[in-house]
């Protein structure tokens, strides 16, 4: 029989490699981050290490080591998964908004509600404190999130909505309130995000004088 044949393992075959490679190189890290996941959830940040992570993806450590340098750089990674997933669903609460208000509502209501679904993310295990590392270095991801509200915040002074303000410092501040409130709502049983998010929107706009009276325990 004549013709030509093609081996499997051809040099024709280049233009697929890089593409191959590239596909390998994201399963490898989609393997170490869902692992981390779960090695954080169930012994908590400070007590896992690179061995356990690399024990739970079936991965040799050659191969970890190629992607991640060590725990803190797995955390960081995590983290800037976690804020590039966030963002888009903050600028289309962003895009929506008719006022400061309107704008404020929308986004705490995601936000906690994007937590609670991080949550069923990680699963089960330690509580998030324990799990998750508070990551002190800025990444890019995360600095995108801070400009896309403070964006916003600009947005709404310019509309005459709010007052003007130094707006780094109202961004700044209210990440912080939803960073906690939203922390604290978790431990909550049940959890309620449509209280917690009036809870912080009315601290926010009218300050502790308008927030829901409780009755002494």
């Amino acid at each position: 029989m004549t013709g030509i044949v093609t081996p499997l393992f051809s040099d024709g075959s280049d233009e697929a490699a890089p593409g191959k490679r590239e596909l390998t190189k994201a399963l490898n890290r989609d393997a170490i981050l869902k692992a981390a996941r779960a090695v954080f959830s169930e012994l908590g940040y400070e007590a896992a290490s690179v061995r356990d992570i690399i024990r739970r993806t079936g991965l040799a450590s050659g191969t970890f080591y190629n992607y991640y340098r060590s725990k803190e750089e797995v955390a960081k990674a995590l983290a800037a998964d976690v804020v590039q997933r966030l963002r888009p669903i903050l600028r289309a609460e962003r895009e929506q908004a008719t006022d400061f208000e309107s704008y404020l509502n929308g986004a705490i209501r995601a936000y906690f509600r994007f937590l609670i679904g991080e949550v069923e993310i990680w699963g089960p295990g330690r509580p998030r404190a324990e799990r998750f590392p508070h990551i002190r270095v800025q990444t890019p991801a995360q600095g995108a999130v801070f400009e896309e509200i403070l964006a916003s915040i600009n947005l709404v002074i310019e509309h005459g909505l709010a007052p003007r303000v130094d707006t780094e410092y109202l961004t700044a501040a209210l990440i912080g309130v939803a960073q906690n409130i939203g922390e604290k709502m978790l431990h909550r049983d049940p959890v309620d995000p449509e209280a917690a998010a009036r809870f912080a929107v009315e601290l926010i706009l009218r300050g502790i004088g308008a927030l829901p009276k409780r009755e002494p325990a």
